[in-house]
């Protein structure tokens, strides 16, 4: 796809301006499919890459991070850093806490991003949105944040009282994690998939097919594709999983695992 193309050029120069400038630089906020188009990129282009600020004295001359602002964020920018720099100093994030009025309806994830987009703000400057009762956490990039502070008043028909505060306060929701046992004919991705979304194989593989899952935050087409231990597993628009353990085998010789689900 032509987007996809000019995806990866964007993160070509970012990671090249590190590179030659020694200077740190980011990208937007990348969505599940960019984010794999970028962790695949680095992994041919032999990037060292993370999830999180790696410990130690001896760091590679670049790394590029791939951050949301917490542990489980779905939207994430690539920040890459020379070696003299660290995450904490340079933190392109910032939160936008947005509390409702009192007495207005509840607002879901679509009232905001949709009032959001209504601003005329690009997608890609805006990361998680993390709903609560009394009001939502929107993780921003901070080039975008004064704007929001300035204009935005309502979402739908309710009015919004707006607050800056740094990552560090960010109010994460806590999961709801589900742990279950199952059997499965083979550690396929499919077989996987239909144990840990409770859907038959034939849906878990037409998911697979359409490009809507992924393995350790990179798509995955190949219903056969196998799947390990410890492995995290996602199904756009569904949710997450992780498959924690890898048992033995059944007497119908069928295999045992346990699955997390959130």
């Amino acid at each position: 796809m032509k987007e996809d193309h000019f995806l990866l050029g964007q993160i070509e120069d970012k990671i090249t301006q590190c590179e030659n400038k020694y200077i740190a630089t980011h990208t937007g906020f990348l969505d599940s499919h960019q984010q794999s188009l970028a962790r695949i990129y680095c992994r041919k282009a032999h990037i060292p890459t993370f999830d999180a600020e790696p410990q130690g004295d001896a760091l590679p001359p670049t790394r590029s991070i791939f951050y949301g602002g917490h542990e489980e964020a779905e939207r994430v920018i690539l920040i890459n850093l020379p070696d003299y720099a660290k995450l904490s100093d340079y933190d392109p994030l910032t939160v936008i806490r947005a509390a409702k009025a009192e007495g207005g309806r509840e607002l879901t994830h679509r009232d905001y991003l949709g009032s959001l987009a209504a601003l005329g703000i690009k997608r890609e400057l805006l990361g998680d949105i993390l709903v609560r009762e009394d009001g939502a956490d929107i993780i921003v990039l901070t080039d975008i944040a004064d704007f929001i502070l300035m204009n935005y008043y309502k979402a739908g028909r309710t009015n919004l009282s707006l607050s800056q505060h740094p990552v560090s306060e960010l109010i994460v929701p806590p999961l709801k994690r589900t742990t279950m046992t199952d059997t499965v004919a083979s550690l396929r991705l499919d077989s996987v998939m239909a144990s840990a979304f409770g859907l038959s194989r034939g849906k878990a593989a037409e998911a697979i097919g359409r490009g809507l899952v992924f393995v350790n935050h990179v798509e995955v087409i190949k219903p056969d594709f196998q799947v390990s231990e410890g492995d995290k597993l996602t199904l756009r628009g569904k949710g997450k999983a992780c498959l924690i353990e890898v048992g033995g085998r059944s007497r119908k010789d069928r295999q045992y695992i346990t699955i997390e689900r959130y």
